[in-house]
């Protein structure tokens, strides 16, 4: 009987072992804490739980002193994704402002530097970088978030992200697994079908993840992609053809030999939620060769951990899933707790000092490409109109976080004002009605036209095009790809919508 009592307890802790649930609220909730003593290992952090640098820090303090052997994860890739500064824009540029610079010890270092203040606030594990090539500039769910569109390029600066990450004792988690970068669906919405060759897959989407690999990431994150030439029927978190014949196979078997964690896209999204169901999900992931389900990102409350616990428990005592494959996948878990509970305390003296405040504002002045029409561009003086075009937010970046160089052309030209135009506004009143509703509002002051991927909404590029025929002195600061044509008597690629990057478009506009 004791033996019997002893394997339902262990089986029970392990099955919540794998879970990295969110939750609601900048406290943790009684039930957290109470799972946390039953053998929850891992906690998920979204936007929703920050305040404050010093209110995550306590948070943090307050998970672990239930248990020192947890994993504190959050999603803070800077740049457009960013839940540290999920109110006020990011310090840092993301991975396609990195990207366009090309210096690796710029990437190094910003990561670095990144590393260092989640280290400070308490986190653990990073779910970043991407490492996704952005192969299809209409890919609506990577784009800012990818370091470009060459396999190469992206690999060396995933190796550097990951490395200068981890130098700052927090584990990253590379994403997404084996690459969304060539999609046109968002898997928050749907399931994206990736039709590439296995020999295109080697010679692009895996390139970053070899890399990474080979710069001893310590987590990959699975994607919810369907891969024909790996699997015909599951997406890549369930397929045990992705996840244990890809990614764990040895190299010498064509593997990218990867002993590391593996850990789930969130299992809420509809590309598994409405196929297979949450429960079902996570049994078929951890069975292919997941260790982590993260859960949480819409689901965050008690009731969705205990399903998910009772739904492992009850695939192992069926024979769906075994015992010694959950207890492999909360064994990964609990040794890189140790990993990072071992990597260095406190972190902001073992692992760099006062740190470099600075970097994320170096790395966005340098991320710029600016691009003037004939003759030299004068410097605003005065205060501007500032008319940002603004595309749906996708769910990954949320539509909490300001974007934009309104604010940062306000400090500096007082007075200057903004009106945002969103694709409703060109539906009901057409094209030509919003533009003349853009400059009642400017009047004679100039414009700043800020947009953000122009070449996926036909409605924006509709709108610059009448915008700039009407006031050709108009300033054009794009804050997404850059697929587009410069236009405009000065335009502006900032390679994303960070703070930092809308600061150094602000400097040039007014030649700081």
């Amino acid at each position: 009987m004791t033996t019997l009592v002893r394997s339902a307890d262990t089986l029970t802790r392990d099955a919540l072992a794998v879970l990295q649930p969110g939750f609601t609220g900048t406290e943790a909730p009684g039930w957290l804490l109470r799972r946390l003593g039953e053998g929850l290992t891992s906690v998920g952090l979204f936007g929703r739980n920050v305040h404050t640098p010093e209110q995550l820090a306590a948070l943090s303090a307050r998970l672990r002193a239930e248990t020192d052997g947890l994993l504190i994860a959050i999603d803070e890739e800077g740049g457009d994704v960013t839940r540290l500064e999920v109110r006020g824009g990011s310090s840092f540029p993301g991975n396609l402002a990195l990207g366009a610079v090309d210096d690796t010890g710029l990437t190094h270092a910003v990561a670095r530097e990144l590393g260092r203040r989640l280290a400070d606030c308490g986190i653990t594990l990073n779910w970043a970088p991407s490492a996704d090539v952005n192969s299809n500039p209409g890919n609506p769910v990577i784009g800012v978030r990818s370091f470009g569109s060459d396999p190469h390029l992206v690999a060396r600066h995933t190796a550097a992200y990951v490395q200068g990450m981890q130098s700052a004792g927090v584990a990253a988690c590379t994403k997404h697994f084996p690459g969304h970068g060539d999609t046109a669906v968002d898997s928050h919405h749907d399931l994206p079908r990736i039709d590439a060759a296995r020999d295109t897959l080697h010679a692009r989407e895996l390139v970053p993840f070899k890399a990474a690999v080979a710069a001893g990431t310590k987590a990959v994150m699975s994607a919810h992609i369907l891969v024909p030439a790996l699997d015909g029927e599951l997406p890549a978190t369930l397929s045990p053809a992705a996840l244990h014949g890809l990614l764990r196979a040895p190299v010498a078997a064509g593997g990218l030999g990867f002993d590391g964690l593996i850990v789930t896209d969130a299992v809420e999204m509809r590309a598994i939620a409405a196929t297979y169901g949450i429960e079902r999900g996570s049994v078929l992931a951890i069975a292919a060769g997941a260790d982590a389900i993260c859960v949480g990102g819409g689901l965050a409350d008690e009731a969705t951990v205990l399903r998910l616990r009772d739904a492992l428990v009850s695939a192992v005592r069926s024979g769906a899933l075994t015992e010694e494959r959950l207890a492999e996948a909360a064994g990964r878990v609990r040794a890189l707790a140790r990993w990072t509970r071992d990597a260095g305390r406190p972190p902001s003296r073992a692992h760099g000092g006062a740190g470099d405040p600075d970097v994320g504002l170096r790395a966005a002045r340098r991320a710029l490409r600016v691009t003037a029409a004939e003759g030299a561009y004068e410097p605003l003086r005065t205060p501007a109109y500032v008319a940002a075009f603004t595309p749906v937010a996708n769910i990954a970046v949320g539509d909490e976080t300001p974007w934009g160089v309104a604010a940062e052309l306000e400090r500096l030209l007082p007075s200057t004002t903004t009106g945002s135009y969103a694709p409703a506004d060109a539906e009901e009143a057409g094209t030509s009605a919003l533009i003349a509703k853009v400059l009642r509002a400017a009047a004679d002051r100039t414009i700043v036209a800020v947009v953000r991927d122009v070449h996926r909404h036909s409605w924006m590029a509709d709108a610059l095009a009448a915008l700039i025929a009407a006031r050709p002195e108009t300033v054009v600061v794009e804050m997404g790809v850059p697929q587009a044509p410069p236009t405009g008597a000065l335009h502006i690629a900032t390679h994303g919508a960070a703070r930092v990057c809308g600061r150094a478009a602000a400097e040039v506009i007014t030649g700081g």
